[in-house]
Formats: structure tokens, sequence, C-alpha cells
């Protein structure tokens, strides 16, 4: 840190030396009706077209300038352009506040951060969702949700019909980091998959990094998902939400003192158990399924260069059948953030981070009730420094996280001689996982970018605990013990990132990435999508961190004023040390379950194209990905590499959003994909009259290629700045596809000899209707 320090001394005075007749101006950018921060805004200074900056994800800017008069305009999508006339005498502060446009038909649900950033940032394989657009787009019951919307763009590839859970460019679910407010999410689904855990109305900016990420983001292979919740309204009260079918939600924000202060609080919950009820069938009636979310958050302005956040999330499932079955799961985070102004050049960012995720299995009832459990809780320090200076726009800081793992706990009571309770505890495990990072965005000329960071990450696998070594058929053969807080391993590496912009024109570009990536922590799941009850463990002196090198190339042009985008990319990812597991792997509450573990290796590679209209009545867009993934064990398919289960070659999403007037507007999306990747069995024998299936080759065949069409309709029964009203009525599956879940291979009725495949499909049509409000 100390080095990294001296480094930005020695930029700032370099920067003075060559800067005499200079000065910075610098600032917040804000929305003028609720005080909201604003991510992305651009600002942009006259007849200095190299000059121009961006706002941070805490709403900062800084641009430094010649002497004089100066003119900046400053934009943001949806919102009124902004032009501020200055006389630049010294470095100056100038806080600026944009007017919502109050447009009624260029709507948008993905967009750059201003008309050709996509073409301008060194930044590739990156998308942003607009939160107040994404309820157009149609989904499972009707129920805006930013991971189906994610799931639209190309190179993020949906877990399964329905499911929230995702895949990037190859990689697992675990391998995708998942932010909310800087805390880390670990299981984002609600519902066994069929929600995210992300109540859009508590949600002001999504942005997901597919490759090329930046160096502040670590601890994953695949992607960064980094979501920022709301501040709060500090001008005015508002009240906000939706009632639907299955759901209900109610948001409320104010100024706890106008202009310096707000606060906002945001719940959701589901209510199918309510129905449930009306039921004459006694099991049905006492059954609870349901889920709820409360998102909170609080901000103060402590003068005009500190500002404190706090912010936090708790989201709980619940599934039980009267006294004999109940199964709950859920995540809690937290997030106390500083957020200082050292200087117009040097901005600061220090948070506290909590993250907590947990569940818990009750079966039986009485003494012979018994409960499982696991659980994985963090505790994150960050220290982020942003450092503008002579076109240089530096990152650095550090982050260091301890994680607490609890693999899994089964209690009893048992009935006789032993009375009391009876327990099998799997030992806790406790890791330091730190980072520290430098990068630097600077021009080389007025053409070419450059993105350049390092990561240094390291790992330390802590006591107290006992940790096994396993010869090759998985049994324990030595052991060491270890007391706590001392240093069982030690794991550490450098990731170097680049990227390289070169702009062709004001609307072309052709930009370069490569990142390595490194995972300390890894999710064990018999699934293919993630699951409530999925474990997750740290690296050891047995478990090897996932390594990850991925580069990409691509070409993105605007046209007609930027009003379209089209962009295409291609990637190559290999990947070290990936997870597997044995035939029959026992996962939860196994003492040994690092036995049942294999390691291989792995890589992906395709290519990716999207084409988008931005305004106009008629706005979507469409995506294409041509992709392979494949994964290659010692102990698998006689060491043969073989596709991943999300190994999908073809994979297409079209959307498209329709304004037929002010009130009425029409969306629609089609979606295809190749099936996934199955292992399906290879024949059949009988044994003492029991029919048993065997297996040869892992994912060896195809599920059916799937396919889905969704429709909508909005009408706003009242629009306006301040009262808003509408209606959205949905259909999900509109053309009923039986799109197969699962295909099972059963004995044919009335012949012992023949089998058949029989599909079973999750969904067909599903309609749905929601009513919105906003005052």
């Amino acid at each position: 840190m100390k080095h990294l320090i001296l480094w930005a001394g020695f930029s700032l005075y370099v920067g003075a030396i060559f800067a005499q007749n200079k000065a910075t101006i610098s600032g917040s950018i804000k929305e003028a009706r609720t005080g909201e921060l604003m991510i992305g805004a651009t600002v942009q200074a006259v007849g200095y077209p190299d000059l121009g900056a961006v706002s941070n994800e805490y709403g900062f800017y800084s641009i430094h300038l010649p002497l004089g008069t100066q003119q900046l305009v400053v934009n943001y999508l949806g919102y009124q352009t902004k032009t501020v006339n200055i006389q630049l005498e010294k470095d100056t502060q100038l806080d600026i506040q944009l007017q919502d446009a109050a447009q009624t038909i260029q709507e948008v649900v993905v967009r750059s951060k201003a008309a050709n950033q996509n073409i301008s940032s060194t930044q590739m394989s990156v998308a942003q969702l607009d939160i107040k657009e994404i309820s157009q787009v149609p989904v499972l019951f009707g129920e805006k949700d930013v991971l189906k919307t994610l799931q639209l763009l190309p190179g993020i590839k949906a877990a399964s019909d329905g499911n929230a859970g995702f895949y990037v460019r190859g990689g697992g679910i675990d391998q995708n980091l998942v932010l909310l407010d800087e805390a880390n999410v670990y299981n984002p689904s609600h519902f066994l998959g069929f929600f995210s855990v992300f109540n859009s109305d508590a949600i002001k900016n999504v942005q997901v990094y597919k490759g090329g990420m930046p160096a502040q983001y670590g601890g994953r292979l695949s992607s960064v998902l980094d979501i920022k919740m709301k501040e709060g309204n500090n001008q005015d009260f508002s009240v906000s939400g939706g009632l639907g079918l299955i759901s209900s939600r109610l948001t409320v924000e104010g100024p706890i003192q106008e202009n310096k202060s707000s606060f906002m609080v945001s719940g959701r919950r589901t209510y199918a158990d309510q129905f449930l009820k009306l039921s004459k069938d006694s099991t049905l009636n006492g059954t609870k399924l349901y889920f709820y979310d409360l998102n909170l958050k609080t901000n103060y302005q402590l003068g005009e260069k500190d500002r404190l956040f706090l912010s936090g999330y708790f989201g709980k499932d619940r599934f039980s059948t009267g006294e004999n079955f109940n199964f709950q799961w859920g995540n809690a985070t937290g997030t106390l953030r500083w957020n200082h102004l050292f200087n117009p050049h040097l901005f600061a960012n220090t948070a506290l981070i909590f993250s907590d995720y947990q569940y818990n299995v009750a079966v039986g009832s009485g003494s012979t009730e018994f409960n499982i459990s696991s659980a994985i809780r963090d505790w994150n320090l960050r220290h982020d420094y942003q450092l503008f200076a002579n076109q240089h726009n530096w990152r650095f800081g550090l982050n260091l996280t301890h994680h607490t793992f609890v693999p899994g706990n089964i209690s009893r009571e048992k009935e006789g001689e032993n009375t009391g309770p009876a327990s099998t505890n799997i030992s806790n495990r406790f890791a330091l996982e730190s980072g520290l990072y430098v990068s630097d965005e600077f021009a080389l000329s007025s053409r070419l970018k450059v993105n350049a960071g390092l990561r240094f990450s390291m790992f330390n696998v802590l006591g107290p605990g006992t940790f096994y070594n396993y010869n090759e058929d998985g049994i324990a053969v030595d052991s060491s013990i270890y007391g706590k807080g001392e240093v069982a391993q030690t794991y550490s590496g450098l990731e170097p990132r680049l990227s390289l912009n070169y702009q062709l024109s004001d609307t072309r570009a052709i930009k370069w990435a490569y990142a390595r990536t490194q995972q300390y922590v890894q999710l064990l799941s018999s699934s293919t999508s993630s699951a409530p009850t999925d474990i997750w463990i740290p690296a050891s002196p047995n478990v090897k961190p996932q390594i990850a090198d991925q580069i990409s190339a691509g070409y993105f042009q605007n046209f007609a004023d930027n009003r379209y985008e089209f962009s295409i990319e291609s990637y190559y990812k290999w990947m070290q040390n990936q997870v597997d597991y044995k035939p029959g792997a026992q996962l939860r509450v196994n003492q040994d379950v690092e036995s049942e573990l294999l390691f291989g290796k792995g890589w992906s590679y395709g290519v990716e194209l999207f084409l988008k209209k931005k305004t106009g009545r008629f706005t979507g867009w469409v995506g294409y990905t041509w992709s392979k993934t494949e994964r290659k064990f010692a102990e698998i398919n006689q060491g043969q590499p073989f596709p991943a289960f999300q190994d999908r070659t073809h994979d297409i999403s079209i959307v498209g959003i329709y304004d037929l007037s002010e009130r009425w507007n029409v969306s629609a999306t089609w979606v295809y994909s190749t099936g996934s990747a199955v292992t399906f069995p290879s024949g059949k024998y009988y044994l003492e009259g029991r029919l048993v299936n065997y297996y040869t080759e892992r994912n060896g065949y195809r599920m059916p290629a799937y396919h889905r069409l969704d429709l909508a309709l909005n009408y706003y029964i009242r629009k306006g700045t301040r009262t808003e009203q509408s209606l959205n009525i949905g259909f999900y599956n509109a053309y009923n596809r039986k799109n197969a879940y699962q295909i099972n291979f059963e004995t044919k009725s009335g012949s012992l000899s023949e089998t058949e495949a029989v599909r079973t499909a999750l969904f067909g049509i599903v309609p749905s209707i929601t009513w919105n409000f906003k005052w």
C-alpha cells in the first residue's frame, strides 16, 4: 500500500508540472427530482473532443481543462441535456443536477452509459440495464426480474427453464461474482430458482462484465454482476409498488433532512400459500410456501467532501408441509460506506461489508425430529481510491475478507436409552481472502486508449481444524491439526488485466482485452442449476484455486446518429483446477467431502453478435451466440474431453418493444437454444429382478432444442412525473411449447424388454397480470 501511495503522489507531482495552465472541475451529478447520484453520466468540454469524463459508481466526476471560459455539456440517456458555462481560474467544485426528460416513447431496456460510450470506452464485454425499463420485458409470473433480463444478452445463458441462475461464457453458476451494494450474494435465487432476490423497485443500477473485468473486481472466474440500490429521494416522499397474482411489492422513500439525507425501504412478498389454505386437502392447506425481501438504505451528507451510506438486504424462503417438514433458506447483507473527497483529483471509498447465506431443513417432529443446516458468512473491508492526474484515471485499493464456512450439521433426538441430542457436525472452515490492485486508464493517442491493471490476490486457509490428505481411492492417509488463527495453506497469484480501444472514427472502434482471474471458493452442487442446499467450500491443501485466462476481441459500430448499435465479439477462455464429482458422490454433511472431488481443466470459446435499436417508438435488440464449452478429467470418459452441461452451440434472443401510443405499449421476446449436454443411460440390465441403467460417457447426449415466445401488454392508466398507474398483462410461453425439463427412461408398459423416454415439461403457457403504482 505504501508503494501505491508514493506512486499516486508521484503522478500528482508529474501532472502538476505539465498542467500549470490547467485546473480541475469536479463534483457530483444528481437527479434533480430525487437527489439520487447518477452513475455513468457524461461530461464533455466543448471544443476539446478528447477531454471528457464519466461519473463513477458513486456519481463523482473530474475533468482537467485549460484555464479560461469553458462550456460543459452533461448528458444522461432519458434526461435533459444540460449546458454549463464556467470561468475556470482554479480548481472548482461543480455539482450538477439533471432534469428527467419525461420521454414517453424513447424506451430502451439495455443501454450504454452515453450515446457512443460503447465506442469510446476501453471496456468491452459489458452491459448496463435500466431498471425503469426492465418492466417492459415479459418474464415468468410477470415479476420484473434483473437476472432473467440478463439472460437475454449474448454470452449469458439461463440455467434451465424459468430459472434465475445463469452461465457466462462457459463458466459455472458459482463462477459469477454477484454484488449488492458491494456485498457478496451467494444464492441470488428465490422459490427454487424461479425468482431472483433482487427487487427491481429497490435497485438503481445494474452492470454486468462478461470478460476483461476491471482490476478492482476479483474472486470469480467468469463474470461480475454489480448492483447498486437506490439511495432514497431527498426532495420529497413517494410510495410505489405493485400488486400481482402471486406477489406484491411496496417501496417508501423520502428525505430525512431535505437535500442532505434520505431513506429507502422496499419490501416484497409472495402469497401462494394463502391460496393453498382454500384447499379441502389437509396436506395442501397446511403448506407454507413463500418468500420475502426487505431492502433498506439511508445516506447522510456530512459536508461537501464526505458522505455516509448504510444499506441492508434481508430475504428468506420457506417451504413447509404440516409439522413434519420445514425448509428455510435466505441471505442477509449489510454495507456501511464512507465516500471522501480529498481534493478535486482524489476520491476515496471505504466500506465495511457483511454477507450471510444459510439454510435449515427440519424433518419429523418431537423425538424423531432432525435438522440439517449449512452456512457461509463473510466480513469484508474495502478501501478504494480513484485518482485523476493529467488525463490518467488511476484506481487502486485493497480488500480483506474473512470467510466462515459451515459445511453442514445434523442434529436429532432419539428415543430409548440415548434421550439426549445426537449430532453430526462437520468442522467449520475459516479463511482470509485479500486483494491489492492498481489500474490506469489513459490515451496513448487521439485514437488509442488503454486500461492496464494488475491485481494481487492471496488466500490463507486458517485453523482451527484438522486437514486430511487422501490417496487415489479417497481414503485419508494422514492429517494435520492447526490451532485457531494458524495458517494451514496459502495460495496467491498475480492477475493482470489489459484492455485496448482503437477508435477508427466517432462511430467505429476495435477492442481487445485480456484478463486472468482466480477463484478460491467453490460451490458443491449435484444439480445443474443453483439449489438452496448447495454448499460452499474454500480452497484447501487438497482443493486448489480455480484459474482462468480469457482473451477477447471485438468490432463495435453505431449507425444513424447512434440510434443503432452493432457489435461482434469473440473470446477464448482457459480454465484450470475445475471441479467435478466421482459417481455417487455424497456432497452434503460429509467430513471427507474433498475425497469425493475430481480436478481437471476446461475451455470455452465463441462468437457473440448484438444489434440494438435504442430510440424511437420501436426499440429492442437481437443477440446471437455460437459457443463451445468443454471439460477434461483423467477419471471421466477415459480422459477424453466432453461437453459441459452449459454447452449450447447456438443461442438466440430477440426482444422487441413497441409504443402503440402514449398509454399503450406491447413487447415480445423469443428465445432459442441448442439443447444442453446431458448424460443418458447407454443400456440396461437386470440384477436380481431389478432394472439397472448403466452409463458409458459423460454428457454424450443432448436435450431437445429449447424455444419460447413471451408477450406482454402495458397500459398506463395514469402517466406523469409524480403519480403513475399501469397495468401489465403477460403471457410466458405464449404458444405453449412443451420444453423438456428432464427426460426419464422407463420400462415400456407391457414389455420388459423395451424402454421409452418420458419427457417432463415444467411450464405450459403462464398468464400474469400486475397493477403497478407510484404516488
